[in-house]
């Protein structure tokens, strides 16, 4: 027996819904794999200066990476990396544009603390101080 037009019609869009309630419950399932961490640090700043860093290597972070002005990166007190906030890991600071990337970890004599990379300008870092702020970041659940 012959299937009608109408039929055909009705059991693809049929099996298109089902496809796309199937994509849907995938999509938010993958999506709920992360939660935001919130967390009040202190927040210094840091140039690629040689006094301020590693004197024959100013502009080379202890993960590796090469520094240049402009860049949006930060340092990471070592407490900080055990929550989660690893080499490479994006991280948003309240009352700052964008989105700062993780890659330089600071002094084991630290924590609870950031360090804001503020390029070769020391009057702007200097001019920044020590300040508290909120930083948020993604983490996998558990």
């Amino acid at each position: 027996m012959k299937q009608s037009t109408g039929n055909k019609l009705s059991a693809n869009k049929g099996k298109l819904i089902v496809k796309q309630l199937l994509f849907l419950t995938l999509f938010f399932t993958a999506c709920n794999k992360y939660e935001t961490v919130t967390k009040e640090v202190t927040a210094t700043a840091y140039n690629s200066l040689a006094e301020q860093t590693h004197a024959e290597h100013s502009k080379i972070t202890a993960w590796g990476d090469t520094l240049e002005p402009g860049m949006k990166t930060i340092a990471v007190s070592r407490d900080l990396i055990r929550l989660g906030l690893t080499h490479n890991k994006k991280v948003k600071i309240e009352g700052f544009p964008g989105v700062y990337t993780v890659l330089d970890k600071m002094n084991a004599r630290w924590s609870n603390r950031i360090d804001i990379y503020m390029g070769k300008n020391e009057e702007l870092a200097k001019e920044w101080g020590r300040k508290k702020v909120t930083i948020s970041w993604k983490k996998k659940k558990n």
